[in-house]
């Protein structure tokens, strides 16, 4: 017997997080997600979206146990800037049984007809910082800090459902490469012509943090308003980009971030991380007590780099600072002898961004799906 719960309490989002770890515990792919990270992300009080957004939460049980999980989100703000009616759903996980899917997703449709949506779309979470899309293509290839993993199966659940494709975001993965004198020569000249200057992330982190927090919260700025037409991406206020800043700072390595200035602003950066996927694996979901000594380990030793995200101002997009961001992030890499650089989630239709990473002759590892269904 199937019976699906909507929940709110702190017990049950306990039980709501903890599903995924347990699913998929022992699975060498598999990352789980950071788990004050999930708890801050469902509390109104600390996601500044809830302002704009409605969140229902549900447990789906068969036979007295927790077979499935998901979340719907009412994103209002997103909707009126594309003039969609749609619901997404968010951490949707079950086991392998298609009934538990059907049960779950039974929920939505109660909810989306209640308020008058025309579509369900996901997974989609509240801004385009959380992890969004479901792995359709390369299930076995490690998950990043960035991204969730799923079973093949869930795809099969949602054709199943009769889900269509919305989007698909493909992941890429390159060895980082020597020195490249090419891209150094360039990045020198375009420099000189514009007058652009490249931040000492790693003198300002020591000797002037709170003036490293100002330039920080303008690359917020710039992904803000380079991330605008992106399909459903909607604009982060003030409270979310201190917030996405804390996170910054927990993995921040200076030789991994490239910052361009312009007259002492933000006008491009490219940010990187150490993969960390050790971490939360041998924590399960938390950074202490288990996690702290291969936290240590990786910020000290970064075999893998993963692509945080990537931002230039419309005023400079077309004036060459990403060949600067892409020059300074390969000297900080082989500074750290970084071996592979993987990238996070980038939209198939994005030709832009995708195009910076072909000097590198990267390897599509990984397809994720945001799916839709009819709401009738």
């Amino acid at each position: 017997m199937i019976k699906v719960k909507e929940i709110s309490s702190k017990r049950d989002k306990k039980k709501f997080f903890k599903f995924l770890i347990d699913l998929y515990r022992g699975n060498p792919y598999a990352v789980p997600n950071l788990y004050t990270d999930e708890f801050a992300e469902f509390d109104p009080e600390t996601n500044d979206a809830f302002r704009f957004c409605d969140c229902r939460m549900f447990l789906a049980y068969k036979d007295g146990k927790i077979a499935g999980r998901i979340a719907g989100i009412w994103h209002r703000g997103a909707n009126e800037k594309f003039g969609y009616k749609q619901l997404r759903f968010t951490r949707f996980d079950v086991i392998d049984d298609f009934e538990v899917t059907k049960a779950l997703f039974a929920e939505l449709f109660k909810w989306a007809k209640e308020i008058g949506m025309e579509e369900i779309i996901g997974p989609m979470s509240f801004s385009d910082l959380n992890e969004e899309g479901m792995l359709i293509e390369g299930f076995d290839k490690e998950a990043t800090y960035i991204e969730i993993y799923n079973h093949p199966y869930y795809v099969e659940h949602m054709q199943k459902l009769g889900a269509y494709k919305v989007v698909d975001w493909d992941c890429f993965r390159f060895p980082v490469p020597e020195k490249n004198e090419r891209l150094e020569k360039l990045s020198k000249k375009i420099e000189e012509r514009n007058g652009y200057t490249v931040l000492d992330v790693k003198w300002y982190l020591k000797h002037n943090k709170k003036k490293l927090s100002e330039y920080i919260m303008q690359c917020l700025d710039v992904l803000d308003e380079a991330y605008a037409p992106l399909y459903g991406v909607s604009p982060i206020n003030e409270k979310q980009k201190r917030r996405e800043m804390a996170t910054i700072y927990q993995i921040l390595i200076p030789e991994l971030a490239a910052v361009i200035l312009k007259d002492d602003k933000v006008i491009a950066y490219g940010f990187m991380m150490p993969s960390i996927n050790e971490v939360l694996r041998k924590g399960r979901g938390s950074v202490f007590p288990r996690g702290i000594i291969p936290y240590i380990k990786a910020m000290k030793n970064v075999e893998v780099a993963d692509m945080m995200s990537i931002g230039i101002t419309k005023e400079h997009n077309n004036k060459g600072a990403v060949s600067m961001i892409l020059h300074y992030s390969l000297v900080g890499l082989n500074k750290l002898g970084v071996k592979f650089v993987e990238t996070g989630p980038m939209l198939e239709e994005n030709k832009h961004i995708q195009n910076l990473w072909k000097i590198f002759n990267p390897e599509v590892v990984k397809r994720r799906r945001c799916w839709g269904l009819k709401v009738e």
